[in-house]
């Protein structure tokens, strides 16, 4: 059952990210997707899922998760343990900072997902986010700004895969 990865790249920044996270996890444990060439229908294949979606513009889809949006409908996610990450650009667009992973996360948990690997606000300067819990302290996942805070990208993805094998290994 082991672990699923699945991306939307448009820059390679996500995909970048999603390659760093099988690494750190162990490529024998992880098996990636790239949403533009793979169905998201395997996801059911898998007990945990990680879903990488960088937020563009104005709080958007990436493209090719914009693409299958409307097959993920189709799923039924009871049962599988979800994690997010995603990219965004928080000085550049502060009112939509990771908007679309906050999307996504909501439209998988509202079809039965179980969300695992929420990560701290702190540290990250934003105004609005679509991503972030009701009470303002956590992302539902992790946030990457390769933009504004390249130099934090590998320390929050190495303490995040950390987390998220706690976290796992708890079920």
């Amino acid at each position: 059952m082991g672990i699923a990865l699945f991306f939307g790249s448009t820059t390679g920044n996500t995909e970048d990210i999603a390659d760093q996270i099988r690494d750190i996890l162990g490529s024998d444990k992880v098996d990636i997707f790239n949403v533009a060439d793979d169905s998201v229908s395997l996801m059911l294949e898998y007990s945990t899922v990680i879903c990488g979606i960088p937020t563009w513009d104005y709080g958007e889809l990436q493209a090719d998760w914009e693409d299958i949006w409307e097959e993920i409908d189709a799923l039924d996610l009871t049962g599988i343990q979800m994690a997010f990450f995603g990219c965004g650009d928080q000085i550049g667009y502060p009112e939509w900072y990771q908007d679309a992973m906050g999307l996504l996360h909501d439209k998988c948990i509202g079809l039965g997902a179980t969300a695992i690997g929420y990560w701290p606000t702190s540290g990250y300067q934003y105004e609005e986010s679509k991503a972030q819990t009701q009470d303002g302290s956590q992302f539902i996942g992790l946030a990457v700004d390769e933009d504004g805070q390249h130099e934090l990208t590998d320390q929050r993805v190495s303490a995040w895969c950390q987390q998220l094998l706690a976290e796992i290994n708890e079920v």
